[in-house]
């Protein structure tokens, strides 16, 4: 087994930080990004810990590994902005500001979840900070944020909207019309593509005849950028002027692919590495470049210690509000199939 990215993280101020870019960054974005970063690896940590005790009704997408995307893009955004993601949606929940005890809860099938209980770990939401809501279909969200981003258009408001989703999504009919309706009405939205490489076991090389996703989104007349090695500061930097320039007025939409990699297997707790799937050497480069080891040694050591205990206690209090929550009435199961009148 790899070793656990928490102990990186708890070592990492003890050593020199490994950065890649050119001056450094200001410790207050550091000891925010680092808060996120591992609220995410810390709540899944125990996702996979909890997992094989049935506690959990869902099957679960984890974003370990992934973190640094959402957490570099949703650190750009205001709470009025909105997201929309795919089924592996837990880090950009938690990074827009999801409730993590909501979440847990919904994970239980828990009438407090954020979806009460009935969408488990795809189907996240939570309206109130900008979440707009995540989906098992691949590539369905992309179309819901374009029409959100028209409508904010039409009615003149002045949030940002991102739609997340993954290299796979890039293959439906779905993301070609959205993108080309976004770039025709000239949309205040940003597209992110969480590219690690795989749709389920099978590789981009196998899916795909060139790797040229941002090629293919400025086709469209987007302006597209890739964005490499997981890199959490630039993914915020790189962003965060697409970000502002669109509260500025300009006409969008952007694009970013951002490559990323998954630590754990598609679906569940455990790994799926071995013949016919994944070769293991693959992963050893992405625990080198961990961000949430990272940014652990560009902050001071007492911040980093009072950030974990902070949130290892915010940790403990979601789970324990899952656990004493109760389940739903039967009679839920005929409320929330039609909007009412």
């Amino acid at each position: 087994m790899p070793p656990r990215s928490r102990t990186r993280a708890e070592t990492a101020g003890d050593r020199p930080a490994r950065t890649r870019v050119a001056a450094a960054p200001p410790s207050a974005l550091c000891e925010r990004l680092f808060r996120l970063l591992y609220l995410i690896r810390r709540v899944e940590e125990e996702i996979v810990r909890v997992y094989p005790s049935d506690a959990i009704k869902s099957p679960v997408h984890l974003s370990i590994g992934q973190e640094a995307v959402a957490v570099g893009v949703c650190e750009t955004l205001r709470r009025e902005d909105v997201v929309f993601g795919s089924y592996r949606g837990h880090a950009m929940y938690l990074a827009k500001g999801g409730d993590p005890g909501r979440m847990i809860a919904e994970l239980y099938g828990r009438a407090t979840g954020c979806a009460k209980g009935k969408g488990g770990s795809m189907h996240l939401v939570d309206v109130a900070n900008g979440v707009m809501g995540t989906s098992a279909v691949v590539g369905s969200t992309i179309s819901n944020a374009v029409g959100y981003a028209y409508a904010n258009r039409y009615l003149r408001r002045t949030a940002v909207v991102v739609s997340f989703f993954g290299d796979g999504a890039t293959e439906e009919g779905a993301f070609y019309e959205s993108l080309n309706f976004a770039a025709l009405k000239r949309l205040p939205i940003v597209f992110v593509c969480e590219n690690n490489g795989y749709a389920i076991h099978a590789r981009q090389s196998m899916r795909q005849p060139l790797s040229n996703i941002c090629e293919r989104a400025a086709v469209f007349g987007i302006p597209a950028e890739r964005i490499e090695q997981n890199d959490v500061l630039r993914i915020h930097e790189r962003v965060g002027h697409a970000v502002s320039a669109l509260r500025a007025g300009k006409p969008g939409p952007f694009f970013f692919e951002c490559i990323t990699y998954r630590w754990k297997e598609h679906v569940g707790p455990g790994e799926d590495f071995g013949p016919g799937l994944r070769p293991r050497e693959e992963l050893a480069q992405w625990i080198e470049n961990d961000q949430l080891g990272r940014l652990a040694g560009l902050i001071p050591p007492d911040a980093r210690l009072a950030i974990q205990g902070e949130v290892d206690g915010q940790i403990r209090e979601a789970f324990a509000f899952a656990e004493r929550s109760p389940f739903p009435d039967a009679s839920e199961l005929h409320s929330d199939v039609f909007k009412k009148p």
